[in-house]
Order: structure tokens, then sequence, then C-alpha cells
């Protein structure tokens, strides 16, 4: 079968369950009021309606194994979690993949000030709306409904197919567990909406790594007792006079790497390879400006390209503190703390890769325009399959927007990308997997 001929069978059969893969969405979207364990009951129903053979793995994300990548106990989640798995068997022959999306999405709030219902999956001007619908709901969706597009066309697939409804928010580690648990795959693709507002226009396929960590700068109050200490400052240490000085060194070390170290993609994109960003600084105190403060917070993010490891970025960022230290009396009389939060190495897929070439074809096919690789998404869960597991793995999704976990509220998918996404993952599975018919 010629590319045209099954992109014209697929796009037939998209168009055809197009309103039923909207309506699955709205499902999950509404579910999401009785709990996680809900929306993965309804996923795991659906897919073994379409013959796959489900499995719900329980795991502990405290006890999955990691490799280069890490997490603090207070950032982690602790609960037990359930991973659902579900493998459309092949017909022989043919190559594997890996699909795999969160059915997680961030802590409801109740004071969330929207103007659509988050629980009803409201439909206006083109948006499907929802607590979590592009994080990561739609990706979910997405990856069964392209198995029902691929079964309404008559197209049975020659590798095996596997459905991973994974739970990710919190370090959950869902991915990781089935991919420390056994399951193997020729390729993955991690399916998520595009934050960037391109839709599917875009494939990830270059995930930077990043380092998150704190700096605590301990000061000396005053002695005394008074509530107030503005008459008693010159006796203090005060933290906050340290800060300049560890500024000055993270610079220094970000301007140092960004001369050094170069990755020709990132560049291309942005005209830089690596990041050092001091995203928040804070007294840890009571607020009170009459009072010193006993320590100041620093929270800072290190971007850093593939081929880099956690352990050489981190040793650079702990001779950076050092240096500071040696070259300073106040930081050496009071000595900065260091505390690693999470860390994540990055990982890509190469132009010219056979996944990023059936990858493109079927966007192609689906959309009628060819797709170029996003860089961006630093930490993105693509590299997951490839670090943990060898795996090359994209990732790829409809436009979204007002994403909460951005802070923005009416959490939104379009729906028409939304439908485009499920018929270029379709494409996607018969083009990498082959097809019997």
């Amino acid at each position: 079968m010629s590319g045209t001929d099954l992109a014209a069978r697929l796009a037939a059969a998209a168009e055809a369950t197009g309103e039923g893969s909207v309506a699955f969405l709205r499902d999950l979207i509404r579910l999401q009021r009785d709990g996680e364990a809900a929306v993965q009951a309804r996923i795991a129903e659906a897919a073994s309606a379409l013959g796959c053979v489900v499995e719900r793995r329980a795991y502990r994300p405290a006890e999955v194994r990691l490799r280069e990548e890490f997490a603090s106990d207070a950032a982690m989640a602790t609960e037990e979690r359930t991973a659902i798995l579900a493998r459309l068997p092949g017909t022989g022959g043919g190559r594997s993949v890996i699909f795999f999306a969160h059915p997680d999405g961030e802590a409801f709030n109740p004071d969330h000030g929207w103007r659509h219902d988050p629980f009803a999956g409201g439909i206006e001007a083109g948006r499907i709306h929802g607590w979590g619908v592009a994080d990561d709901l739609a990706g979910v969706a997405t990856m069964v409904e392209a198995v029902r597009v691929l079964r309404d066309a008559g197209l049975r697939p020659k590798g095996d197919v596997i459905l991973a409804s994974t739970p990710s928010k919190r370090h959950a580690r869902g991915v990781h567990a089935l991919l420390h648990g056994g399951v193997a795959a020729d390729a993955a693709v991690y399916l998520h909406p595009a934050e960037s507002g391109l839709g599917m226009r875009e494939v990830k396929a270059l995930a930077p790594g990043q380092l998150i960590f704190r700096i605590i700068l301990r000061g000396r109050l005053p002695d005394t007792q008074e509530p107030g200490h503005t008459a008693f400052a010159h006796l203090a240490m005060n933290p906050v006079d340290l800060v300049p000085a560890v500024i000055a060194a993270l610079r220094a070390l970000d301007a140092r790497r960004g001369a050094r170290v170069r990755h020709c993609v990132l560049e291309k994109a942005i005209g830089r390879s690596t990041n050092l960003l001091i995203g928040d600084i804070r007294a840890l105190g009571d607020g009170r400006a009459s009072r010193v403060p006993p320590a100041v917070q620093l929270s800072c993010a290190l971007a850093f390209p593939p081929g880099e490891t956690l352990a050489a970025v981190q040793a650079e960022v702990e001779q950076a503190l050092a240096d500071a230290v040696a070259n300073d009396a106040g930081l050496r009389a009071h000595p900065p703390e260091l505390v690693w939060v999470s860390g994540v190495t990055g990982a890509e897929v190469a132009e010219g890769d056979p996944l990023w070439t059936a990858t493109s074809e079927a966007v192609r096919l689906a959309t009628g325009t060819a797709p170029h690789i996003n860089p961006l998404h630093t930490s993105s869960d693509i590299r997951n399959p490839m670090v943990q597991s060898g795996i090359p793995c994209v990732g790829l999704g409809p436009l979204c927007g007002d994403l909460t976990q951005n802070g923005g509220r009416d959490e939104w998918v379009d729906v028409a990308d939304y439908k485009r996404g499920v018929a270029v993952v379709a494409g996607l599975i018969a083009l990498w997997c082959g097809t019997a018919v």
C-alpha cells in the first residue's frame, strides 16, 4: 500500500471515528471527579475492548530503579501508584512501539477561578476545556483512539503496539517502573499536547537535562531579645549580605559553561546550549522588615544538553561554590549549604534516525506539512525510554494552552488538532510497525 493510499484510508477512518474520539476524551475529563483510579479503569476498559491484553502494575515510586536521574524524598510522590499496560499483539514480522502518556494532572484547586466547569469537558470555539486535558489526558486518549482508527481502517499492526498510561507528576515514575519491569520495544513515543503553541507542526526529539538545586545561606542573629533588630543590625550577620557573592559565582559559572558547552541543534534554535537560572530568592524568616532573617534560600535550575552527565554538571556547581567560599570572607565564615532537589539527563533522536523519519512522514501524511524538531522542552519525558532503557523516543501532541501547571485557567486542547493527532499516531503505527489487512 502506498503512502498516499495509507493516508487516505486512515483519514477516512479517523473522520468516521472523530466524534467518538472526542467523546472518549470528555469521559476521561469527567471521571477525574472520582479520582485517578476511575480514569485508569476507563482507559483499561477501552484498550481491552480494542483487543489489547491489559495489565495493571502497582508500584511505589521510591522503589523504582533509575539511571542518570534522582529526586529528593521531599520532591517525590510516596503513595503506591498503578500503571496501565495494554499490549496489542502484532501479526508478526514488524517493529514494536511503546506509546505512553500520564493520566494524573495537577492537584485540584477548588478555588480555580475557571469560566468552564473543570470536569465537564465543555467545548467552546473549537477548544475542549478540562482539568488536565492538556497535561495529559489528551495524550492518553490519543493513543487509545489511534488504535481504534487503525482497527476501523481494517489494518492490523505487524509489530506489537504497547499503550502505557503511567503516572508522572511529582516524580511518580510510572514509565520508569514499566521500563525497569521488563517492558521493552524497538521505539517509544511520548504523547503530550504541545505547550509551545505549534501543535502537530512540531516533534520533540531532543530533551535537555536539568538540575534543580537550592543554596541556603545562614547568618547570625543579633544577641538581643528585643522583637525588633534594626538597632542591632550591625551586630548580626545578615545572610542577605551573602547573596551577591553567590549570585556572582553562579553567573560566572553560567558564562563559562555558555562559552564552552555547545550543541548544534540548541544553538541553531536559541543561540545557546546551556543556561543557569536563579528562579527564586527568599528569606527564610517571618517576613518582617525589622528582623534579620536566619537564612536566605536561592532556588536554581541548570539546563544542559545531551552528552553531559549529571555527576559532571553537579561537580561544576560544587566547584563554583567552593571557589566562591575561598574568595569571600563572609562565605568562609558562613559556608553555603547546597541541596540537590532533582536531576535528569538529556537525550535525543537525531534527524535521519528511523524513528524520526517514520514520525515525520506520519505527520506529513496526516497534516500535509512536515514537522520540525522542538529541542527546547527541558527534561521532557521523551528522555525516559532513551536514558533508562536505550529505546529511541520522540514526543508529539496537539495544540493546547492555559495549562494549570503554568498558572493558567481554563486549560484547553484544540479539538481539530487533537483529531489530527489521533490520525498521526495511527499512521505512525502503520509506518513503524507495518500492517497486515
